[in-house]
């Protein structure tokens, strides 16, 4: 007879933005900048409708021609790094409860200098076991090739591990590479198609995550 044997969850993965750091400011001041350089008639409206985490999505969306890309990313950082985010409430209590029970990673769409730099000012760095940047892989999110570079650089098996994000494209690429999603609601204008996405879980706040994780080890 098969040994039954307890669930268990072995890694807790997160997104950055929105879901651990509250960059919505700096994110949108950035853009809205970014779009006035590159003589773009959006506002707050149209970045909203069709904000995503990954960025060239949001300039094809706009109208704006691939050869002008480097240069709007270039505007993007410059104003981008006239601000200082905060962590999300609760977050850095959260990440400190969890690094004691489970493999903690991080599978962003944020570029590797920006995240870095950020991870380093709030001492969080080696709370995360592997950390996989928009850089590291060919395809981004919703794509699961971010996700699963990071499962395998943990050596976990997706059945055993979770996924935190705050966007819909968190829920696809966590369903597609086979592991858990759980939705956060943040600061970010995508709550009604994170919503739309149905992840597993769907939580208020990232302090809320600890009391999911247990109920699905019961």
């Amino acid at each position: 007879m098969a040994e039954n044997r307890k669930p268990s969850i072995e890694g807790v993965l997160f997104d950055w933005d929105g879901t651990l750091i509250n960059s919505y400011h700096a994110d949108t001041s950035a853009y809205l900048a970014m779009f006035k350089e590159m003589d773009i008639s959006w506002g707050i409206a149209e970045l909203e409708k069709n904000y995503s985490p990954n960025w060239y999505q949001v300039y094809r969306a706009a109208g704006l021609p691939r050869r002008r890309w480097k240069d709007a990313d270039r505007a993007w950082r410059r104003h981008y790094a006239k601000h200082r985010p905060k962590l999300i409430a609760g977050a850095r209590r959260v990440l400190a409860r969890l690094g004691n029970a489970h493999n903690l990673g991080l599978v962003t769409s944020g570029d590797r200098d920006r995240v870095t730099r950020q991870l380093r000012e709030f001492r969080l760095t080696k709370l995360f076991a592997v950390r996989v940047y928009s850089g590291d892989t060919m395809r981004k999110k919703p794509h699961p090739d971010p996700l699963r570079l990071a499962l395998r650089q943990m050596e976990l098996h997706p059945s055993a591990c979770v996924y935190v994000g705050d966007a819909p494209q968190d829920v696809e690429m966590a369903k597609r590479a086979g592991v858990c999603a759980i939705g956060v609601l943040g600061p970010f204008p995508t709550e009604k198609r994170l919503r739309a996405a149905h992840p597993e879980f769907l939580i208020g706040s990232i302090e809320e995550l600890p009391d999911v994780l247990k109920r699905l080890l019961r």
